[in-house]
């Protein structure tokens, strides 16, 4: 496929075609002048285009020694552009620094610009909010095909078992027993689970199993006892006696023990707490065991298969959602937005926090940036080569650069007219 053609290299031909007409015109006419002697009007002639042409060859001459050597020749000071590329890319890296990447220029420019207050503009917008929404469906859709990746997901497997193989399970059922002891929480979890297990008690059909393992145990332990007493009074009945009074006796004890914040079970039951903790932090044999079965949790075929299809059942989860219309995530980020958007709208005070934590964030940005920007327009110039960067440049601001000839054309054609008019004068 061919390079489309760049217009500025027409212009650029056309203007010097222009020039160069404008010396051939002019060293046209002073040939004539010459020819016709120099005598009356003529004179004039020969004076303008003689001064003319001297002009217009002195800034062809500059104009081409700022790109190249003009005719080839090893002139002292031509060709500056190519001989002066390294100085010329430092002298622009340097300007960019100064005069764009300067910190104060740039946080005041930034301050003036107020980001928080057109965030919370564009936010304000719900077609807005609706698009970025569905651009983060989008990304997120193109992430999860990534991670789908089998070298991914075994790299994701790989990860995770090597961090629960790295954690100190021991360690951290201390420390969470830690928590949930400070400031009595363990004496509130004793309260609710002996609520619930006297309400599970207090259930008829718990009260009728406990019936059945006592009558199962005494006609097993006591068949010849079991089979007299049940001549006297049904067996079936003993048993729910026996279990309705056993529930009771357990359900009075519970509600001392609910009642009593000093009964010994609870005494009991705040020193085996408080020892174990202990243990788990300096008993190096229960930390080992501890360890010891979490390794084999860790290598048990249902755990292997469980963590190799955890992330399949999240992917699946995922992209479904993501790939609805009505998607819940997509949902809870559009709205999420929207809020912030009304919050920033209408909350000066969280205007200026987030406005100040951006121009903190931009200095500190700024100040890494700047030498690494510097340095890397710099090399980048300096790596361009010759030929290329002249023939940009030149093509960039070579047409311009034309218009040097003319004027120097015309003007040197006017001053040989006035050096034509007082020679003319001194001699009249």
């Amino acid at each position: 496929m061919d390079s489309p053609i760049d217009p500025r290299r027409a212009q650029l031909r056309r203007m010097k075609v222009i020039a160069l007409g404008l010396l051939l015109l002019m060293l046209a006419g002073f040939a004539v002048s010459h020819w016709q002697g120099e005598r009356g009007a003529w004179a004039w002639v020969s004076a303008f285009c003689e001064a003319a042409a001297v002009g217009a060859l002195a800034d062809w001459f500059a104009v081409v020694a700022l790109f190249r050597r003009p005719l080839g020749l090893p002139i002292p000071h031509t060709a500056i552009i190519p001989r002066s590329k390294e100085r010329i890319a430092d002298s622009l890296a340097l300007f960019v620094r100064d005069q764009f990447l300067e910190p104060q220029v740039l946080l005041a420019k930034l301050k003036v610009f107020d980001p928080a207050a057109r965030l919370g503009s564009w936010l304000s917008d719900p077609e807005r909010v609706r698009m970025l929404s569905d651009m983060a469906r989008a990304w997120a859709l193109q992430a999860l095909d990534f991670f789908d990746e089998s070298a991914v997901r075994r790299q994701l497997h790989a990860f995770v078992v090597q961090q629960l193989r790295k954690w100190n399970a021991a360690s951290t059922a201390g420390e969470l027993l830690t928590l949930l002891t400070a400031d009595g929480r363990h004496q509130r979890v004793l309260d609710e689970g002996l609520q619930r297990l006297a309400r599970w008690l207090e259930q008829p059909e718990v009260k009728g199993r406990a019936s059945e393992l006592i009558v199962r145990y005494i006609q097993r332990e006591w068949p010849t006892l079991s089979s007299t007493v049940n001549w006297i009074k049904p067996i079936d009945e003993i048993g729910d006696s026996l279990a309705e009074r056993l529930a009771g006796a357990v359900l009075d004890e519970m509600q001392q023990v609910l009642a009593d914040p000093a009964h010994p079970l609870r005494q009991d039951y705040e020193q085996w707490l408080g020892n174990y903790v202990q243990r788990l932090r300096e008993d190096p044999a229960l930390a080992e065991r501890i360890e010891q079965l979490k390794q084999e949790m860790i290598d048990h075929p249902a755990l292997q298969d469980y963590v190799q299809g955890l992330w399949s059942r999240i992917h699946a989860s995922l992209r479904a959602d993501l790939q609805r219309e009505d998607s819940a995530l997509a949902g809870h980020l559009q709205r999420s937005m929207a809020g912030l958007g009304r919050s920033l709208s209408s909350d000066p005070a969280l205007r200026d926090a987030l406005n100040q934590h951006l121009l903190e964030g931009a200095q500190r940005l700024t100040a890494r940036l700047r030498e690494g920007v510097t340095s890397h327009i710099a090399q980048t110039v300096k790596g361009w080569d010759e030929r290329h960067l002249v023939e940009q440049l030149e093509l960039s601001v070579g047409r311009d650069l034309q218009f040097i000839r003319f004027n120097g054309t015309l003007v040197g054609g006017l001053i040989g007219l006035l050096l034509h008019a007082a020679t003319a004068w001194l001699h009249f």
